[in-house]
Order: structure tokens, then C-alpha cells, then sequence
């Protein structure tokens, strides 16, 4: 796989001396049908050096970030240095991100949450990142840019964020019942065409278009694929040792089409990544699994 243009000078080092933790944080009653996770990773690498991942397509995520800037694209965009509060919207395509010594703050930001504390379709910013503290629509949240480098308690830091989103609630618009009932229709892992979404809904196809570019990103044919291939990814995630044909979902023809959706939401093919390092998402899969169900962010089932 090739690598990306990062300068020369961050190009992934040996993993000795590396040391990566990701931590999850259990969210108040109040957050869960809008925020999959509170998350902390904290990298730890020798002095000018970086390690490099890629991130799996997911749901959107705000990020504050302390200590050096990491390098980041989406898909197959340029390679740039990160804002300190980066605010991404859902994916479709793989992140890769090269971090040096660092502590990053993430809050998951389910659909239902999207159109709850964001006045921005997902579709204006799906496969995309922003400054976070420069864009409007995510003015309400740029106070924790500061507010978090105040704070050294791990704990201090959760409940102050959990506590800022669900002070933002009493302002926020109702929730619209159909993005709950879509988002659990995505994660249901018999649903296999975006008709069969339609008469689980109730709703026109055309009507579920719209609601799906407006609080999901995408297309409801692409989200469907795009949740056919991230159960296969996250089996592999938990059990790196299986043949890539034994974590294919049950909805795959055969597996020619599940490299053609690999190559498609990853940009490289499933033996290229199952080869390449994991210095970060390695570790996170099995926490985020034990803390919140999923390896995975898109496949969390959402409360409420």
C-alpha cells in the first residue's frame, strides 16, 4: 500500500518505545441517543517521530487535541495538519492520521445527535474536516478547547464534557423519531435493501433519501454497503487471526465483492490491511468493544 504524503520527517517509526491508550467513558442517561462515546487516546512516541493509522469509515466525531498536531486525510485528500478542535463529519471513506506525542479528547457524534446539536446537513460535511473553532454550526462546542486544557483529571474532564452536551439539550430542536428508527434499521444486520428499509419505516424512498443525506452524510444504498462491510471489519478487528472469507457478512455474494467494498471504504485492499501495523485502532477495537458493544463506531446501537 503506498504511503501518504506526510514530510519525510514523520514517516512511521519502529514501535518500540511507542506507547498508545485509548480509554472510553460511560455517558450520562441523557447523551446516549446522541453521543456513541467519550474517548480518550493518549500517544506517547520518541522525540520527532510518529506512528500512522487509518481510521474505518464511522459516524461524525469531535476531537480536541493537546501536544503535536497529527497529519490527517480523508480518502484519497491531502495530508494536512489538524486544527486543535477538529470536527469530522460521517465517512465513507478511510482516515489515515500520523500522531507524534499527544492527548486527544473524542466525543462520537450519532445521527440522532447530529441533528440534535448541529444546524449543518451531514451531507455538507460528510468525508470532510473541519476547524471546529472557525466554523459556525460548531460554535457551541468550541468553549471546551479551553476549558479541557484546564482540566488534568481524567474524570474532571468526562464529566465536564458530558455535562456542557447535556446543557446544550434544553436549547436543542426536538428529535425527529424517523432517525432513530432508521439508524436501528441500519444496525440490523437482516436488513438488506434500501426498499426493505423503506417498509420498515413506512416511508418513501425518495422520503428516506432526504433523511438520510440530511442526518446520516449519505445516500441509503451507500449506508447500507457501507454497514454490510464495517460487521466484516469488525470481526477482523477482534480476531485479526480469522481468514478475511470467515468475517465476510452474510449478505456478501462472494468474496470479489467484499474486496471491491474493501478497496472502496478503506482505499487498499483486505491484505493490505490486514499486513500494515495498527499502532492505535489495534488496541481501541477491543476497549470500545468492552465499553460500548462495537468495535466499531458505525455499528453501535443507538439508545433511546
Amino acid at each position: 500500500m503506498p504511503q501518504r504524503d506526510a514530510p519525510a520527517e514523520d514517516r512511521t517509526p519502529d514501535l518500540s518505545g511507542v506507547r498508545v491508550a485509548t480509554r472510553f467513558f460511560p455517558l450520562s442517561a441523557a447523551l446516549r441517543p446522541y453521543v456513541s462515546t467519550i474517548y480518550l487516546t493518549e500517544v506517547v512516541v520518541p522525540d520527532d517521530t510518529r506512528i500512522d493509522d487509518y481510521l474505518h469509515p464511522e459516524w461524525a466525531n469531535l476531537r480536541f487535541i493537546e501536544g503535536d498536531a497529527p497529519f490527517a486525510a480523508i480518502g484519497g485528500g491531502p495530508v494536512v495538519a489538524t486544527p486543535r478542535f477538529v470536527a469530522t463529519g460521517p465517512t465513507s471513506k478511510a482516515s489515515y492520521f500520523a500522531a507524534g506525542n499527544m492527548r486527544a479528547w473524542g466525543i462520537g457524534i450519532l445521527p440522532m445527535g447530529w441533528a440534535k446539536y448541529i444546524s449543518l446537513p451531514a451531507e455538507d460535511l460528510a468525508d470532510r474536516f473541519c476547524d471546529g473553532n472557525a466554523h459556525p454550526a460548531f460554535a457551541p462546542f468550541a468553549p471546551l478547547t479551553g476549558m479541557l486544557r484546564q482540566v488534568n483529571d481524567v474524570d474532571a474532564a468526562v464529566a465536564m464534557i458530558d455535562a456542557h452536551f447535556c446543557g446544550l439539550l434544553a436549547g436543542a430542536p426536538p428529535d425527529d423519531p424517523a432517525i432513530l428508527a432508521a439508524h436501528r434499521a441500519l444496525v440490523d444486520d437482516d436488513l438488506s435493501s434500501v426498499a426493505d428499509l423503506s417498509a420498515k419505516l413506512a416511508l418513501s424512498e425518495r422520503s428516506i433519501e432526504r433523511l438520510s443525506l440530511r442526518a446520516f452524510g449519505f445516500p441509503p444504498k451507500l449506508l447500507l454497503r457501507r454497514q454490510r462491510f464495517l460487521r466484516s471489519l469488525g470481526r477482523f478487528m477482534l480476531d485479526p487471526s480469522m481468514a478475511w472469507i470467515d468475517t465476510m457478512d452474510h449478505h456478501y455474494y462472494d468474496q470479489a465483492q467484499f474486496t471491491r467494498d474493501f478497496q472502496r471504504f478503506m482505499g487498499m485492499s483486505p491484505r493490505e490491511y490486514a499486513t500494515r501495523p495498527k499502532p492505535i485502532l489495534g488496541a481501541a477495537a477491543f476497549a470500545r468493544a468492552a465499553a460500548a458493544g462495537a468495535a466499531v463506531q458505525g455499528l453501535h446501537k443507538p439508545a433511546g
